[in-house]
């Protein structure tokens, strides 16, 4: 994972940065305009732009965002964050990851505490929040009805995280919640990087050395209000992971 000299995919193939080549900041651009403007699946598309159109009656007065959720993030970032989906009423709302909800009320505080953001709140697109050696995007990347995105839905959005991960090229990789966990690991199977799933477990602090040059995965349960107002998952949990995490970045 050594930053010197020109940049190469994670397969060792194709110059990424380097001597006439795009910055990292332009690249994340490039990546973000793509999501946002993806069509691929017709029924997200028809739910992320129904769910726009009638609105939560708190949110009555808002325009809603109702496309897909670009990441966002530092563009230098070494902890890259995986979530699983934006939320109706949260990022399909505001435009922007884990923002305008109670999970992202949760996480962000999270993040502030252990030094990876400038805020502790993440209200909407122009609230001066800034990810501090850290970038999160979804596996997903539009609102899918129910939370649950079917198998080929997560998989029309994975170029995309293939490409952040390219551009980026982080050490560590913290998964919210076990689907998050499984579509790192689907990726990593997908390019050769490992056999199976099988022998990498989810669980809360979950750590697993992968090959390099591919980030060393780190879990965490997701901050969904299921798990954090029944006390499954607590901010001392999570600050305990992100300890272990910032540790880890720093040797």
């Amino acid at each position: 994972m050594s930053k010197p000299g020109p940049r190469r995919t994670m397969e060792g193939r194709g110059l990424l940065c380097g001597s006439g080549a795009i910055s990292p900041e332009k690249a994340l651009r490039v990546v973000a305009e793509e999501v946002i403007s993806c069509r691929k699946c017709p029924r997200l598309v028809g739910y992320r732009e129904k769910v726009a159109q009638e609105k939560r009656r708190a949110f009555r007065g808002q325009d809603y965002w109702g496309k897909p959720i670009a990441g966002f993030g530092d563009p230098r970032a070494k902890l890259f964050i995986l979530g699983l989906a934006p939320a109706a009423h949260g990022g399909n709302r505001t435009g922007r990851v884990f923002t305008g909800d109670r999970s992202g009320d949760f996480l962000f505080a999270a993040l502030y505490e252990a030094g990876f953001a400038n805020q502790a709140t993440s209200l909407h697109r122009d609230d001066g929040l800034q990810m501090i050696g850290g970038y999160i995007a979804a596996a997903c990347r539009c609102a899918p009805p129910d939370n649950k995105p079917l198998p080929e839905e997560t998989l029309n959005c994975r170029p995309y995280l293939e490409r952040e991960l390219e551009i980026l090229r982080p050490p560590a990789m913290l998964t919210l919640g076990k689907i998050a966990w499984d579509a790192y690991l689907d990726l990593l199977k997908q390019r050769g990087a490992i056999a199976s799933r099988a022998k990498y477990a989810f669980a809360h602090g979950a750590e697993a050395p992968l090959p390099a040059p591919w980030p060393r995965l780190f879990g965490v349960y997701h901050p969904s209000q299921q798990n954090t107002q029944t006390g499954r998952v607590t901010l001392a949990m999570y600050a305990q992971v992100l300890r272990r995490v910032r540790e880890f970045l720093l040797h």
